[in-house]
């Protein structure tokens, strides 16, 4: 589902290189939850930012779901995020003048979903992760978990085969960080979503089928 083949990504600052990613050759099976884990510094969240597309290596591949990313037009790229990629931050990123129900409805929208259809999408999956009563309620109305619960809806609104979770519970107080990785895993097991998480809290290696650890842009365990 995702193969990283020899990858490096180094980022200029003025006259000074920063070796983000040195060599990095990863495999993800399709149906897989893979935790990488790391200190701060380490490249963990560049290598999730190649995996969805929102940033290019230095040298090597990113290929997935069989397209090889470096071939790809921008127009193709965004295509392939918007069709095969669902993202969860450790900050939420909902836009705060809209309610629940349109943030996610919203990727729908940039794919031409009919709004009687997205809309129908958008009360199911809130449903799913539990928010089916505050389908009108703004972010600065929901708790932090709540907030996090709607990412978790709009990253599945155009049904990804890949979650690509930064640090999801990182903004979180345990029994909320509990929620939403009990959520992330059940996509996992019931629907076969490939999950990818980084993360430096070691609790929540028990989510993961396999745990990938770098240190200093260099894969040192899998």
């Amino acid at each position: 589902m995702i193969e990283l083949i020899d990858v490096y990504k180094v980022y200029r600052i003025g006259a000074y290189e920063v070796h983000a990613l040195k060599g990095v050759n990863l495999k993800v099976e399709r149906g897989e939850f893979v935790a990488i884990m790391g200190p701060s510094g380490s490249g963990k969240s560049t290598l999730l930012y190649l995996i969805g597309c929102l940033d290019k290596p230095t040298k090597g591949r990113v290929i997935i779901d069989g397209w090889d990313t470096s071939q790809l037009t921008e127009k193709q790229l965004t295509e392939l995020r918007r069709d095969k990629i669902g993202f969860i931050f450790q900050q939420y990123y909902l836009i705060p003048t809209l309610t629940a129900l349109e943030n996610v409805e919203l990727p729908m929208v940039f794919k031409g979903v009919s709004k009687s259809k997205r809309e129908k999408r958008a009360r199911e999956l809130l449903e799913m992760v539990g928010l089916g009563n505050k389908f009108d309620r703004k972010p600065n109305e929901l708790s932090g978990g709540e907030q996090q619960r709607v990412a978790i809806a709009r990253a599945l609104a155009n049904d990804p085969p890949i979650l690509l979770c930064d640090e999801p519970t990182g903004n979180l107080d345990t029994k909320s960080g509990k929620v939403v990785m009990d959520i992330i895993k059940r996509l996992n097991v019931e629907r076969g979503v490939t999950v990818v998480l980084v993360t430096h809290d070691p609790s929540l290696k028990v989510y993961a089928d396999r745990v990938v650890n770098i240190r200093d842009g260099v894969i040192h365990a899998d």
